[in-house]
Parts: C-alpha cells; sequence; structure tokens
C-alpha cells in the first residue's frame, strides 16, 4: 500500500518549509502514523551521514529525527553542493555523482535525477503511512517549471495534497500567495488544500480580515496565522542561518570568559559544528570575516568547506594565514575540523582538479602534514575513543571528505575508530585538527578542550558542562514545534486528508 502524501511547498525559499515539515512529521508520528520526510532536491552545504554511510541535506536528517525514523539516502535523492560561484557538486542517493556548471545543470538532461527522485519516493511510500514532502523555493518560478524535479512535477508523482505557505515577516503577503497561486496551472492550484501565514509577530486576530480575504479571493482555506516561535533552538539549514541572532557574537559570562573565533568561510559547510560553543553562556563565540575580528583570541576554529583550495586562497588574500600563526605562536589554540584540519599542515594538493585547477596551494604550515584531494568521498557514520591523553571517552560524529591527510611526524592521534586514527593533537593539546562533524557535539571532548584552553589561558571556566545533549534539546523543539502548530493549524483537515492513523497511540503534546 502507497502512503497517503502532504506536501509543504512556499511563496519563496526561508519562509519555513523545512520547520514546518518537522512539526507536522512530528505531531503526525505522535498520532500513531508511520511518517517519513522526503525532499527530491536539496541545495545545502550542511550535510549529514546516513548509518549506512550516505550523505544527505542536514535538513532532511533533522525531518527524520522529527518524525521518529532513521536517516535515508532515498528522503533527499539529489543534494547540490555549491563548490564555487557557478559551479556545484551532485550527489545523487547519497552518492556523488559529478561536479557541474550552474548553466549545465539548468539546461542538463535531467531523465536521471527524475527516475531515481521517483524511485527514491516509492520506496519509503510504501514502508510508511504518510509521507510529507518539501518543495523548493517557489512552485511558480516560471522559467524554472519546464525543468522542475522539486515542486509541482513531484507533487503530481505523489499525487499529494499541498499546503502553501508564506512568511508575513518579509512583507507583501498577499502578493506573494495571490501571485504564486495564480501563476499557476488549473490542475496545479487543484492540488492546493490550504494556506499557511507563518512567522507572525502580535495579535494573530489582527489578520482575521487578512484571512477572509484570502479565503474568499482565492478559494482555498487559511489553515491557520503562525505565530513567530522564538527560540526554538534548531540548526539552522544553510549558512543563510548565520545571520539567525544566536549565532551573532555572544559575549560570554563576564570579562574573564574564554574568546573563541569561527573563520566565516566562503564556502562554509556544516558550520553547526560550532553550536555547541555558541549555545555555552561562559564563553565569548563569534564568526569572523577578517582577521583582525580575531585579535586576542583564546581560540580559532576552522571549520568544514565545500572547496578547500578556493578557501585557502581567500584566507591568504585576508591574511588570514598570518593571522592565524601569529595567535598560534601568542599561545591561542586552533581547532580544524575537516576542511579546516586539511589547511593546518604545509599544502593541499589537488591532482584530479576536483575543486580547483591550482594544483597545489600552500597551508597554514602548523603541522608538516601534506593533503592530497581525490575524486572519491568519504561518507559515514564513525563511533570511537578519545586517544590519550584525553579522557578514554566514546565519540559519536560523521565524515563528509574528499581526500587523505599524511602525517609525516606521526603526531599524536585525536580518536581511534576501530583499527585506524583520525586527526592529529600537537603542542600539547594547542592544535587539534580532525575530518570529525559533530565532534564538539560530544561533551567529554568539548568539555577537556576548553578546560585546557581555560588553563591555558588562565581564564577559569565555571564548573561543569554547561551545553544541553544535542538530540535531548532537538527532541524538546520538535515536540515544543509540533504543538504550537497543533494549536494555531487547523490539523483535523490534515487528518481528513491523510485519513485516521492505523497505529493510534496515547502519545500527547
Amino acid at each position: 500500500m502507497t502512503a497517503r502524501s502532504i506536501m509543504v511547498m512556499g511563496t519563496a525559499s526561508h519562509v519555513g518549509k523545512s520547520l514546518t515539515v518537522a512539526g507536522l512529521g512530528r505531531w503526525l508520528a505522535n498520532q500513531g502514523y508511520r511518517v517519513a520526510p522526503f525532499k527530491s532536491q536539496n541545495m545545502s552545504l550542511n550535510s549529514t551521514a546516513t548509518p549506512d554511510g550516505r550523505e544527505i541535506a542536514w535538513s532532511q536528517a533533522m525531518q527524520a529525527e522529527a518524525c521518529r525514523v532513521l536517516p535515508d539516502a532515498d528522503m533527499n535523492p539529489v543534494l547540490l553542493k555549491p563548490s564555487g560561484p557557478h559551479r556545484s557538486q551532485v550527489v545523487l542517493q547519497g552518492r556523488r555523482l559529478q561536479e557541474v556548471s550552474a548553466r549545465d545543470y539548468f539546461y542538463g538532461d535531467k531523465a536521471r535525477l527524475w527516475d531515481t527522485v521517483q524511485d527514491s519516493y516509492f520506496r519509503l511510500a510504501a514502508q510508511h503511512d504518510v509521507m510529507v514532502l518539501e518543495g523548493a523555493g517557489s512552485p511558480a518560478e516560471m522559467n524554472l517549471k519546464a525543468r522542475d524535479i522539486a515542486n509541482m512535477r513531484v507533487a503530481h508523482m505523489a499525487d499529494a495534497a499541498v499546503l502553501l505557505v508564506a512568511d508575513i515577516e518579509r512583507g507583501g503577503v498577499f502578493g506573494s500567495l495571490v501571485g504564486t497561486v495564480e501563476l499557476l496551472e488549473p490542475h496545479e492550484r487543484a492540488r492546493i488544500q490550504g494556506l499557511v501565514i507563518n512567522k507572525f509577530r502580535g495579535d494573530p486576530s489582527l489578520f482575521e480580515d487578512g484571512t477572509r480575504w484570502l479565503t474568499d479571493r482565492l478559494q482555498i482555506p487559511v489553515w491557520g496565522v503562525v505565530p513567530y516561535l522564538e527560540d526554538l533552538d534548531l540548526e539552522e539549514e544553510d549558512s543563510l542561518g548565520l545571520d539567525h541572532r544566536r549565532y551573532a557574537a555572544r559575549r560570554g559570562a563576564g570579562h574573564g570568559a574564554l574568546r573563541v573565533v569561527a573563520v566565516r568561510l566562503p564556502h562554509l559547510s556544516n558550520f553547526m559544528d560550532l553550536d555547541p560553543l555558541f549555545r555555552d553562556p561562559r564563553l565569548s563565540v563569534a564568526w569572523a570575516d577578517r582577521p583582525t575580528e580575531a585579535q586576542g583570541a583564546d581560540a580559532v576554529v576552522i571549520p568544514g568547506t565545500k572547496n578547500t583550495m578556493d578557501d585557502l586562497q581567500w584566507m591568504d588574500r585576508r591574511g588570514w594565514l598570518d593571522g592565524i600563526r601569529r595567535l598560534y605562536a601568542g599561545g591561542s589554540f586552533v581547532l580544524g575540523i575537516c576542511g579546516g584540519y586539511q589547511m593546518l599542515g604545509t599544502s593541499v594538493s589537488d591532482p584530479h582538479g576536483v575543486e580547483s585547477d591550482a594544483g597545489v596551494c600552500p597551508g597554514l604550515g602548523l603541522t608538516r602534514q601534506r593533503t592530497t584531494l581525490s575524486q572519491e568521498k568519504t561518507t559515514q557514520q564513525v563511533q570511537g575513543v578519545l586517544c590519550p591523553p584525553w579522557p578514554p571517552a566514546g565519540v559519536t560524529a560523521y565524515e563528509i571528505h574528499m581526500g587523505t591527510t599524511d602525517n609525516p611526524d606521526a603526531l599524536p592521534a585525536l580518536v581511534a575508530i576501530g583499527g585506524r586514527r583520525d586527526g592529529v593533537v600537537a603542542a600539547g593539546g594547542q592544535l587539534v585538527g580532525t575530518y570529525l562533524h559533530g565532534l564538539l557535539d560530544n561533551a567529554a571532548f568539548r568539555h577537556t578542550w576548553l578546560e585546557r584552553i581555560a588553563h591555558a589561558r588562565s581564564k577559569p571556566l565555571a564548573p561543569g558542562d554547561v551545553a544541553p545533549d544535542p538530540r535531548e534539546r532537538r527532541d524538546a523543539a520538535y515536540e515544543r514545534l509540533a504543538r504550537h502548530l497543533s494549536t494555531h493549524l487547523d490539523l483535523g483537515r490534515l487528518t481528513e486528508l491523510v485519513g485516521p492513523p492505523p497505529h493510534p497511540t496515547t502519545i500527547s503534546i
């Protein structure tokens, strides 16, 4: 039996589609439905590894977690990872397919991609009661519709009822909703079963006239007006989220707080690696574009990047390489994650032109390591143990990288993973490099690293590790989001569309 489907589309990007899918998924799961998310095509540099070693966008993994199911490559069969101004890596069902220019992707034959989208959707639909789909951008992008594999074509494939979401905070909510609906073909408009006014600030009752006007004009019911949900505390989907106030500079507790600066790389990826630091009130944490913003920092984090070669050259032009060397020489700690780890050594070479035609780029030279980029991509979840002199604690993380980094000086490793080692530790822990994303989510590593910085910089931290467990924090956020949507949306209409739950539950939110 094929699942019933509801599809969340938006009048534009960043109107709240991803969180709406997550909230509806958790609400449906709480009612007793077996539910899974699906986004046929996503463009994001925040990705993660599935249990079987495939790569999908972080937002689909987050939605799967909200639905209480394991992430699966079928939930995001096409992932585009921008690697330059007009270039992206195409990941198909969790495996790297090719690098392609924007023009070639736009005009290219998408038959293989569309076949994959269909295969993934129907495989998931056969295993679940309800599928909650997410569109991309707007379904009324007239220059894209003929090549669409993300919006109305997907809705027709899944025979999905569509919920159209608009962000009132942006302004122009009437124009965006009416314009979107009226640009659609009649058979497309017929799929839209409800409208959602999202991110409303103030008294929702003040919009009652607007609700009536939209219903009369479009002959589509407004399911509800959803107030802006403050401090939801879920990771943002992409680097546009760095403008969120959570990622604004955190001053920390008192003048003696440890100051941590992260380099805001042009091709920054998986920036949520730093979330545990931003959530720690004992720290002063900020993203920085220029090395002058890092003066006096106790620690510098070089995060992941989709293009190590280009970002290394950018860092050199900006003065970051010399700036980090000076900070390190002055006693500041340095942590490099994934692409940031590759930058710590003497050089990064790209013999196959995977990222650039530069050939070889000099690195920071803080170690004598050399990295060689490869055409093969490592994507896997890992479990390991911190190596001495760190406490022998378990570590859960994931890898997404292309290339290998040697260790000519046999520097101590950071984590033992089965029969292999990851990362390096130098200068008694002043320098740490790792390929592991999510490392800072592990309290044992994070607490020890911060304590070492505090001791070396004579800035004692308050006792204990105050960052919340990330899984418990996210689960609480999903429950809060589901409760919020059920309060402000007429979800009885959703039940009418998908039918009664086949596995009733007593979970209450």
